[in-house]
């Protein structure tokens, strides 16, 4: 037998205190780096979906009124001809669109798809997610177990992972009606399971072409719109809440415009926020949040730093305007209103009802 790998193993100082990096969404607030199912019944209209899908990533527009993020889409529509898909692709747009790829045939799961997808990366670096349409199309083992599922799914998992890429399975609904939409995706939750999120489109009605899209996954929030279908196209009728800024990068730094330098807890921290702001922050939360913006907070000019002295985590704020972007103009009540007098009322009001990044 071979050596055995030893457990990787992280203190809590090293989880806490270690800036991580971000994974990147494709689609904002909807698919990330990882693995991910689109279910829906037969003839609904999910390939015209994960088409459209794949011709906004790679233009870079919005899908379903979300950003994306742009870069190479690979298709891979194995129930369909290419003039099929070429009859499918002009009801979209008549150019040539670069960052768009196809494939009519690809090997299944273990037996050669992984090679297949790990050559695509390599032909086209900038490559951001791959759509397989269908999952059946691809599956090796007929063996419908629990493990069985998970254990074929984890494979593109970790290719996933591994590429830093998403990879899209389309695949079929039960008949049967579920209170639970997820519930109604075929196959043992096996699948649901190994996943990093799950779609599903249930029609309110056969034939309608009005219905919900369901999502809910580890990177994203559980989330329900109202879409109909219409000239090809997925639309969302409902309105989508707008993304709201994280403001809290921007009120360390105008709190540092006055203060240059802070040294001290957690709490203490969160009581100077308030005295300033108005604003109730929590220190664990504080902690987390000067850690996972370090970068972006530098970009204000602000370092920071976090030791521990005598049991207790020591916070390490310093402002250098000759670091920040904006030359040591306030952030917060330039983004909301400039000709606003700076005062600790405004900003607070600034605070509670800035909306998006726009």
């Amino acid at each position: 037998m071979g050596e055995r790998k030893k457990l990787q193993i992280y203190d809590c100082d090293y989880v806490m205190n270690t800036q991580m990096v971000q994974t990147p969404y494709i689609i904002e607030k909807m698919i990330y780096q990882g693995l991910y199912i689109l279910a829906g019944a037969p003839k609904i209209g999910k390939s015209w979906f994960a088409l459209e899908l794949c011709l906004s990533v790679a233009e870079g527009r919005q899908f379903l009124k979300r950003e994306t993020n742009c870069g190479q889409a690979l298709y891979l529509s194995l129930e369909d001809s290419l003039l099929r898909l070429q009859n499918r692709l002009y009801e979209f747009t008549d150019e040539i669109v670069d960052n768009l790829s196809f494939a009519i045939m690809a090997e299944s799961i273990g037996n050669g798809l992984e090679e297949q997808i790990e050559n695509a990366k390599q032909s086209l670096p900038n490559l951001k997610i791959v759509v397989i349409d269908t999952l059946q199309k691809i599956r090796e083992s007929t063996d419908l177990s629990y493990s069985s599922d998970y254990k074929e799914l984890s494979v593109l998992k970790n290719l996933a992972d591994k590429l830093g890429i998403a990879i899209l399975l389309v695949h079929h609904t039960r008949k049967c009606f579920d209170s639970d939409p997820f519930n109604m995706i075929n196959g043992t939750t096996g699948l649901s399971g190994c996943v990093d999120g799950s779609m599903v489109l249930v029609e309110s009605k056969r034939g309608s072409r009005k219905g919900k899209l369901y999502c809910v996954g580890r990177d994203i929030e559980n989330l329900e719109l109202n879409v109909v279908f219409e000239n090809h196209h997925w639309l969302v009728i409902d309105e989508v809440e707008p993304h709201k800024r994280d403001t809290f990068p921007l009120v360390i730094h105008d709190l540092m415009l006055g203060e240059i330098s802070f040294k001290g807890s957690a709490t203490e921290l969160c009581k100077l926020l308030y005295s300033r702001f108005g604003k109730q922050y929590y220190s664990n939360r504080v902690t987390r949040d000067l850690v996972q913006h370090t970068d972006e907070l530098a970009r204000y000019g602000v370092a920071f730093k976090s030791r521990r002295s005598h049991g207790i985590r020591i916070i390490e704020l310093d402002y250098n305007r000759l670091g920040d972007v904006r030359d040591g103009s306030l952030v917060y009540v330039e983004v909301t209103d400039s000709t606003v007098p700076q005062s600790s009322e405004n900003v607070c009001t600034a605070l509670i009802t800035l909306g998006d990044s726009n």
